[in-house]
């Protein structure tokens, strides 16, 4: 008799910040991540993921990234998926069939409110994960870095 195996892509690193590259934070693998201060500032990315969140994810995913009756907690998948498989799913979408719980996560490949955005929301979700951002919307946050400005104009103009 065989045995199936599944291969399962590496797991998340430590997501403490290491390296930050115009106002974007980095772990010591090089995945995008979140810093938030000890007085509750979180750096502009992490807050740009709260927004995108909300405006994409949280119908399905619950607010806060909790669940919901039809789609899974983000900030408990994101200590499974790298990011690396977080965006394969984003992007290209995903079919979970299991015994009477169907579920498919559609792509968002062609939407730029979150394609613009997919590092903003890995990091917002890495900080829900560890609950370094609690629920709701973070109260401060850092300024928005001319990096940011520049990628966003960039990307949604498609240029």
């Amino acid at each position: 008799m065989g045995v199936a195996s599944v291969a399962l892509a590496e797991a998340p690193g430590d997501p403490k910040a290491v390296k930050s590259v115009d106002g974007k934070y980095f772990d010591a693998k090089g995945d995008p991540t979140y810093n938030v201060k000890e007085d509750g500032t979180v750096d502009f990315y992490t807050f740009s993921g709260y927004r995108r969140y909300h405006a994409e994810c949280h119908v399905c995913h619950g607010p806060n990234a909790e669940g919901s009756t039809y789609a899974p907690a983000l900030k408990d998948s994101v200590k499974r998926f790298n990011y690396q498989e977080f965006a394969g799913i984003v992007i290209g979408g995903r079919e979970n069939k299991t015994a009477g719980n169907d579920s498919v996560m559609p792509s968002f490949a062609e939407n730029k409110n979150a394609m613009c955005y997919l590092d903003d929301l890995y990091i917002y979700l890495r900080a829900r994960s560890t609950e370094a951002v609690g629920r709701g919307r973070p109260e401060k946050k850092e300024e928005k870095p001319a990096a940011f400005s520049e990628a966003e104009a960039k990307c949604m103009s498609g240029k």
